[in-house]
């Protein structure tokens, strides 16, 4: 049954962000050959006015094919006359730019009204709390240092050089200590700055390095419909904020063993199913964000590449040397290729140790 769930999950994501592509470019006019659902050999098709709606035997995603797209499109369309001005590379920089964002909106919208609904269907929002310390674990590294209840914890830098200014205590959170490492605390005590130098232990009932601290009470606040869309923004910018900082730890080279590919979302899908629907949504939303922010990175293959590269041919006012172009998308399918394996590798050792 978890198959199911995963294939369902991947495919919603995937069709969701094409259709992001699709109706923004039906907006600006330009033509669509082909919507499709899955992949593979055609199971059921419609002709529309000028689009053809498939749905393939393959379901795990699907794609939008536009005019202008790529080289190869008008070949695979050969009965179709398109004029210029209603292909992907015949119309202004502003409208392309929209129609290559799309999809990444899309993905965001979509985690954000699931996220709504979760917290509506829990019916509780939990407020955040400023970073003071509420209680030290007796015998625990952050008690062995000299931390207090009350301290106000300023910056936290790491062996790696992140830093953390926390304005909420769960701030603290968004970097995975992976060893353990010498973390520097940097606190207010008394109206004065001072520095506490802690080492993490492996906690194992929380699988993570912890030095023992934890937050001052926290309160939860009632949602409902009128709500429930503030709270999910609220959270979804939480949650973005903490992949943003994990996307440039990953740039260094830092958290690699952390990098989780399809396996590691099968299992999370299993884990996830077992906790109830709600959360499968949840998981959904959470990798619809992941997809959404990925998307946006400047990588030619990637959403965020190609509009990087729009952006840079409206400056130089002429198009990007195909060769160059083809390189970079080469060089950024090895790349993806790469992580990919080693995401796979990865999930496979966690899920084997």
């Amino acid at each position: 049954m978890t198959i199911i769930y995963f294939i369902l999950l991947l495919s919603v994501i995937v069709v969701v962000h094409e259709f992001g592509h699709f109706i923004v470019a039906k907006l600006f006019n330009v033509y669509c050959y082909e919507f499709s659902i899955g992949m593979g050999p055609k199971l059921w098709s419609k002709k529309g006015k000028e689009t053809t709606y498939v749905i393939r035997a393959l379901p795990v995603g699907g794609y939008v094919a536009m005019a202008g797209e790529n080289d190869g499109m008008a070949e695979l369309y050969e009965n179709v006359e398109v004029p210029k001005h209603r292909c992907l590379d015949g119309i202004n920089a502003l409208k392309k730019i929209c129609i290559m964002s799309a999809g990444i909106v899309m993905n965001f919208l979509l985690a954000w009204i699931i996220i709504s609904i979760f917290f509506m269907v829990q019916g509780v929002y939990p407020t955040k709390v400023e970073p003071y310390i509420g209680a030290v674990k007796e015998n625990s590294p952050a008690y062995d240092a000299g931390f207090e209840v009350n301290d106000k914890i300023i910056k936290v830098e790491y062996p790696d050089g992140t830093v953390i200014k926390p304005k909420t205590f769960s701030d603290l959170s968004n970097v995975i200590i992976e060893s353990e490492v010498e973390v520097t605390y940097t606190i207010l005590r008394d109206g004065k700055n001072m520095e506490i130098k802690v080492t993490p232990v492996y906690d194992e009932q929380y699988q993570s390095y912890m030095i023992g601290i934890s937050s001052l009470p926290i309160q939860y606040k009632d949602v409902n419909i009128l709500n429930a869309p503030i709270y999910g923004a609220d959270y979804l910018f939480d949650m973005a904020k903490t992949m943003f900082i994990s996307i440039g730890r990953l740039f260094r080279g830092i958290g690699l063993n952390q990098v989780s590919g399809p396996v590691g979302i099968y299992t999370a899908t299993d884990t996830y199913v077992s906790l109830g629907f709600e959360y499968y949504l949840f998981l959904i939303a959470l990798i619809s964000l992941n997809v959404g922010i990925f998307n946006a990175l400047p990588l030619p293959v990637l959403d965020g590449g190609r509009i990087f590269i729009t952006i840079v041919e409206v400056i130089i006012h002429k198009k990007l040397n195909k060769k160059v172009e083809a390189g970079l998308m080469a060089a950024c399918w090895v790349l993806l290729i790469c992580l990919m394996l080693y995401a796979t590798v990865n999930d496979i050792t966690r899920i084997i140790s």
